[in-house]
C-alpha cells in the first residue's frame, strides 16, 4: 500500500475516532453524573430514614426511663399503667418488666409470665451491656411483622423492655419509595433485617445497582439502600437529553477541524514539501548506450523518493500527485539542484548527454526558460549536452508559446526530445508543433518484439517515421538481447534499459562509468529482472 494511502486510511480512522470521542465521553460522563445523582438521592433518603429511626429509638429509651418508676412494684399494681403507656404512646407494640430473662409483667399480657426468648422468637443475645436493642423478625403475639426490642437491665436483676413495631419503619420506607424505587434494609445491632421493596433489585445481573449504606452516629443500627437500575437509567436519560445534543454538535465540529488539519498534514503537497526540505529525494541516473560509438554517451536523470522508514514511493505515483497538486515545478527545481550537486563530481567527456524530464506545467510556467538557463549556467563547466524530455502525462495547452520557449533553449545549445512516444495525449501533434531532436520509443512497443525476423508494425512505423523526420531514436525499456538486436538492425542508435544498465545513485554511477570507460558493450547479467519499471 502506498505511503500516502496508508496515511489517508489512518486519517479516516482518526476522523471517525474524533467524531466518536465526544459522544463516548458524553455517554460516559452522563452515566457518571446519573450515578452521582442517584447516590445523592440515596444519601438524602438514608438520612431521612436514619433520622426517623433515631426519633423512634429516643422514644423507646424515654419509655424505658419512665418504666423505672415501677421498679420493685408487683405487676398487679402497675399493669393498668403499663397498658396505658403501651397503647397511648406512638410506635410501641408492648412494654413491660423483666426479672433476669423472664417477663413478669406486660402491657399486652398483664401478669402472665413468659420467657424473653419466647417473646423474641430467638435466643437472647449476650451483649454484656445494661442497655441494648435488637431488631427481630417478630414477637410471639405478632410473629409475621418485624419489631425492634429495647432492654434496660438493672444490677439487681430487674429490667424493663419496650417493643417498637417495625411496621412504622416499613411505612416510612414505603413513603420514600413513592418517588424512588429502592430496596431498603435496616438492622439494629446486627439483628434481623427490616426490609421493604423488591429484593430482586439487589441481584440485578445486567446492571450493577447503585448501593448506599449508612449508620447512625447515636445508636447501633444501619440502613442499606439499593436503587433500582431503572432509577439509574431515568437519571441518565434526563441528563442525556441535555448533554448529548451539545456533544453531537461538538463531535461534528471536531470532525471538521480534524479533517481539515489532517488534510493539511497528509496532502501530497505537504508530503512532497516536507520530503524536499528533509532531503528524502535523490537523483538517480540511467545510462544511455550509443550503437555507433559502442559506449555510454549520457544518462537520464530520474527522481527517487525514499521515506524515513526506508520504503520507496513509486515515481509514477508521486510525480502524478505532484502534477495534480501543483508541486511539479518545485519538484523539478529540486531535481535540478540535486543534479547540480552531483555533477560537480563527474569526470565525463564534453558533449556527455544529460536528459531531464520536463512536465507540461513547468513548460507553461513563466519561469521555465530562466530555470533551465540558470541550471545550464551552473553546470556549464562540465560541457554537458542537456536534453529536455517532454512528458505526455499532461496536455500542453499553449503549444505556440511553449514552442518559442523550446526554440530559445535550443538556440542556447539544449536538445528537445519526446519521452514515451505514442502513449500520451498527442504525440503526433508534438512532432508538428515543436522542433525536436530526439524521439524516445516507449517500452510498451519494444515489449511487442517477438523475433529478429518478425515484424512489429507500430514499432517499425515509429522508427521509420523518426528516420524520415531525421530525429535521433532512443529505445527505452530494453531488457533482452533480442530487443537490443532488433532495434540495432533497424537503425536505432541509442539504447536505454535494464539490458544495458539500471538506474543508479550518483556514487554508483561514478564507479560504473569508471569500469565501462573504453570497454565494448557488455550487457548486465541476463538473469536480472526488471523491478520498479514505473518511472524508469
Amino acid at each position: 500500500m502506498p505511503l500516502l494511502q496508508r496515511k489517508r486510511d489512518y486519517a479516516r480512522l482518526l476522523i471517525i475516532v474524533s467524531g466518536l470521542l465526544p459522544l463516548i465521553l458524553g455517554v460516559f460522563f452522563t452515566a457518571l453524573d446519573a450515578r452521582h445523582t442517584v447516590h445523592q438521592q440515596q444519601v438524602s433518603a438514608a438520612k431521612t430514614l436514619l433520622s426517623q429511626a433515631e426519633r423512634m429509638s429516643d422514644s423507646a429509651w424515654d419509655m424505658i426511663t419512665q418504666l423505672r418508676q415501677f421498679q420493685h412494684q408487683p405487676c398487679h399494681q402497675i399493669e393498668s399503667q403499663l397498658q396505658r403507656l403501651g397503647s397511648l404512646t406512638p410506635y410501641f407494640r408492648a412494654v413491660g418488666k423483666l426479672e433476669q430473662d423472664r417477663i413478669v409483667c406486660s402491657s399486652a399480657y398483664g401478669s402472665q409470665p413468659g420467657q424473653l426468648k419466647e417473646m423474641m422468637m430467638r435466643d437472647v443475645p449476650v451483649t454484656g451491656k445494661a442497655w441494648w436493642s435488637l431488631s427481630i423478625v417478630g414477637t410471639s403475639g405478632v410473629p409475621d411483622r418485624p419489631a425492634v426490642i429495647f432492654i434496660r437491665e438493672l444490677p439487681d436483676g430487674e429490667g424493663f423492655w419496650a417493643v417498637i413495631d417495625g411496621q412504622y419503619l416499613i411505612d416510612f420506607m414505603r413513603a420514600i419509595s413513592s418517588s424512588h424505587r429502592y430496596y431498603f434494609t435496616m438492622q439494629f445491632n446486627g439483628g434481623a433485617p427490616i426490609s421493604f421493596g423488591n429484593a430482586q433489585i439487589a441481584t440485578s445481573r445486567w446492571l450493577a445497582p447503585p448501593t448506599y449504606q449508612a449508620a447512625s452516629s447515636r445508636y447501633p443500627f444501619s440502613v442499606t439502600l439499593v436503587a433500582s437500575p431503572g432509577e439509574l437509567i431515568a437519571a441518565w436519560r434526563q441528563v442525556l437529553f441535555i448533554i448529548m445534543p451539545m456533544a453531537a454538535i461538538f463531535s461534528i465540529l471536531l470532525m471538521i477541524l480534524m479533517a481539515n488539519w489532517l488534510q493539511r498534514r497528509i496532502s501530497w503537497r505537504d508530503e512532497i514539501r516536507r520530503a524536499i526540505s528533509s532531503g528524502q529525494f535523490r537523483a538517480h541516473y540511467q545510462p544511455v548506450y550509443d550503437n555507433r560509438l559502442h559506449r555510454c554517451v549520457g544518462v537520464e536523470a530520474l527522481l527517487r523518493w525514499t521515506t524515513p522508514d526506508g520504503n520507496g514511493v513509486r515515481p509514477d505515483i508521486f510525480i502524478s500527485a505532484a502534477e495534480a497538486e501543483g508541486m511539479i515545478v518545485p519538484l523539478t527545481r529540486h531535481l535540478l539542484d540535486l543534479i547540480v550537486e552531483d555533477v560537480q563530481s563527474w569526470q565525463v567527456q564534453p558533449g556527455f548527454q544529460l536528459a531531464i524530464n520536463v512536465a507540461a506545467d513547468h513548460l507553461q510556467h513563466p519561469d521555465f526558460v530562466s530555470d533551465m538557463l540558470c541550471f545550464a549556467g551552473r553546470v556549464k563547466e562540465k560541457q554537458l549536452r542537456i536534453t529536455l524530455e517532454l512528458t505526455e502525462r499532461s496536455l500542453i495547452q499553449d503549444g505556440e508559446a511553449v514552442a518559442c520557449k523550446l526554440q530559445q533553449l535550443r538556440a542556447g545549445g539544449m536538445k528537445v526530445a519526446i519521452d514515451d512516444f505514442g502513449t500520451g495525449h498527442c504525440s503526433l501533434s508534438y512532432l508538428q508543433t515543436f522542433t525536436l531532436d530526439h524521439l524516445k520509443i516507449d517500452r510498451g512497443f519494444i515489449n511487442a518484439i517477438e523475433s529478429l525476423e518478425g515484424e512489429t508494425p507500430v514499432l517499425d512505423a515509429i522508427i521509420s517515421l523518426s528516420h524520415k523526420l531525421q530525429l535521433e531514436v532512443l529505445g527505452e525499456g530494453v531488457e533482452t538481447e533480442l530487443q537490443y538486436r532488433y532495434l540495432q538492425q533497424r537503425g536505432v542508435v541509442f539504447i536505454q534499459g535494464f539490458y544495458y544498465a539500471r538506474p543508479m545513485s550518483n556514487s554508483t554511477l561514478l564507479a560504473w562509468l569508471d569500469r565501462q570507460e573504453k570497454r565494448p558493450f557488455q550487457a548486465e547479467n541476463s538473469a536480472i529482472a526488471a523491478p520498479q519499471r514505473n518511472g524508469e
